[in-house]
């Protein structure tokens, strides 16, 4: 009757503690995992014997050894820096203010332009976890059958291989429904790198999470809602070979097979990206010495004076991040921007640049670069920068 370690213990303890309970039994294996849920006393039983004695029964409990798995790895080499990036103040600059509202952001240029680099390093820019998010994290990769022991402050990354299907990112199985690369990603961060060659209905499978935050998985004779509130980072290519557009490479795709690629990018996930950021190869070094360089720590510090600003303005309403405020509210709230402010988008959106859609989201990236400058009114400027950073089209 020895009682093994099993998937999904933490989020069970914390439903039992949310129901009342104020004592639970787990296996031995799962005693680290479940303490880590306070206001709960937990309690380890190595075999089934022993669970029935504490409930009573007047039976001998077996002298067994107790199924516990080994220890985990010790933590991993200390996250890379922003510091490290050479040569991209702008891109540097739209990974800041991605990470201060939570945007959604596409990065497009040729191979060594430093997209993977720039979003590996948007985790370490971010603040860290609170006590709800790190026990929601720690719940996923619990129910994903990875195990936990301890709550990490650090919001995560999910980058899945180009090759993955949509059960993998979505989630799904046939007996046990297991989170996929969505809902890992949640409260963190989702990279799709080399994103033009994902099939184009696994992108397309992003569009409702992106929406609404959350994924429903429905199965025979079962049903399941994952948390899924991920920041999105795209990065592709401009084309199959990559040297599409590069000064001095020599493109040997085809038109039809440049926009088959970048066809896969449907206009509705597009549509659902704050930023679009074209990225060119470094041309030169020493043109950024490291002294102007912005480090982690710099733009972390810069990203938490947003959101508390954000926070501040928004204390009435339900939101606290940009990317959350509803459209409505934006446009119609009491501090919707007066129609001076608004003009150009306004003409972007009478003259089909912008979906409505896209104009709330340009919307967001402006009141993030206000909140960015301490400032509690949108200014043209900021929406001449957003529009910019959206399409690129200059106010």
């Amino acid at each position: 009757g020895r009682l093994r370690p099993v998937a999904g213990v933490l989020p069970a303890v914390v439903s039992a503690a949310r129901a009342g309970r104020t004592r639970i039994v787990v296996p031995i294996g799962n005693l680290a995992e479940a303490s880590l849920v306070e206001g709960i006393d937990v309690v380890g039983a190595a075999t089934l014997a022993e669970v029935a004695r504490r409930h009573g029964a007047d039976i001998e409990v077996p002298e067994v050894p107790p199924d516990i798995p080994e220890p985990l790895p010790g933590d991993g080499p200390e996250r890379a820096d922003l510091s490290d990036v050479v040569g991209q103040r702008d891109a540097v600059e739209a990974l800041i203010v991605a990470a201060a509202g939570g945007h959604h952001l596409l990065m497009s240029g040729p191979p060594g332009a430093g997209k993977t680099m720039l979003a590996r390093r948007l985790p370490g820019i971010l603040p860290p976890l609170d006590e709800r998010a790190a026990l929601a994290v720690a719940s996923i990769r619990s129910l994903s059958g990875e195990r936990v022991n301890s709550l990490s402050r650090v919001p995560p990354i999910e980058a899945p291989h180009h090759t993955a299907s949509i059960v993998s990112l979505v989630g799904g199985g046939s007996r046990v429904i297991r989170p996929g690369a969505i809902a890992r990603a949640s409260e963190g961060v989702l990279f799709l790198d080399e994103a033009g060659e994902f099939p184009a209905s696994v992108l397309d499978a992003l569009r409702q999470p992106l929406e609404r935050g959350d994924i429903e998985i429905h199965r025979a004779g079962a049903s399941v809602r994952y948390p899924a509130r991920f920041q999105l980072v795209l990065a592709t290519n401009p084309c199959p070979c990559g040297n599409h557009g590069v000064r001095g490479a020599a493109c040997e795709c085809a038109p039809f097979a440049i926009r088959r690629y970048l066809g896969r990018l449907s206009g509705p996930l597009l549509d659902r990206v704050d930023i679009e950021l074209p990225m060119r190869r470094v041309a030169r070094i020493g043109a950024d010495p490291a002294t102007d360089r912005v480090t982690s720590a710099q733009a972390r510090e810069r990203v938490a004076r947003a959101r508390d600003s954000a926070a501040r303005r928004l204390h009435a309403t339900p939101w606290r991040r940009n990317v959350d405020v509803s459209g409505p509210w934006l446009r119609e709230g009491p501090a919707a921007p007066d129609r001076s402010v608004r003009g150009p988008l306004d003409a972007a959106l009478e003259r089909g640049a912008l979906t409505l859609r896209g104009y709330d989201r340009v919307l967001r990236v402006a009141w993030t670069l206000a909140d960015m400058d301490g400032r509690m009114r949108l200014e043209p400027g900021d929406i001449g920068r957003a529009l910019f950073m959206k399409k690129g089209i200059a106010a």
